[in-house]
């Protein structure tokens, strides 16, 4: 249940970051992708870390969990910012 938590406040994080700069900044949403990607992966990083140093689990069984916690959010930010550029490159033409 945790790591689905973890999962949808990435989503969230995604959400509120390619939101505001689509509002702010139409022609950076790229950019705010890719701050948002090292960021996230920095987080799940730190979750790992937590799994690993704290809750004893070991590296092998944390991978898994890393790997779903940092690819989801980033895939589905991927395919939105996708959108959001097409969209914005159509009210240009």
């Amino acid at each position: 249940m945790r790591t689905v938590l973890i999962i949808l406040g990435g989503l969230v994080l995604m959400a509120v970051i390619l939101g505001i700069t689509r509002i702010l900044a139409r022609e950076k949403v790229a950019v705010a992708f890719t701050a948002f990607s090292a960021l996230w992966v920095a987080i799940a990083a730190t979750n790992m870390w937590v799994g690993v140093a704290q809750a004893g689990y070991s590296f092998m069984e944390e991978l898994p969990i890393f790997l779903a916690i940092a690819v989801v959010p980033i895939v589905v930010g991927y395919v939105a910012q996708m959108k959001l550029r097409k969209h914005n490159n159509s009210l240009r033409g």
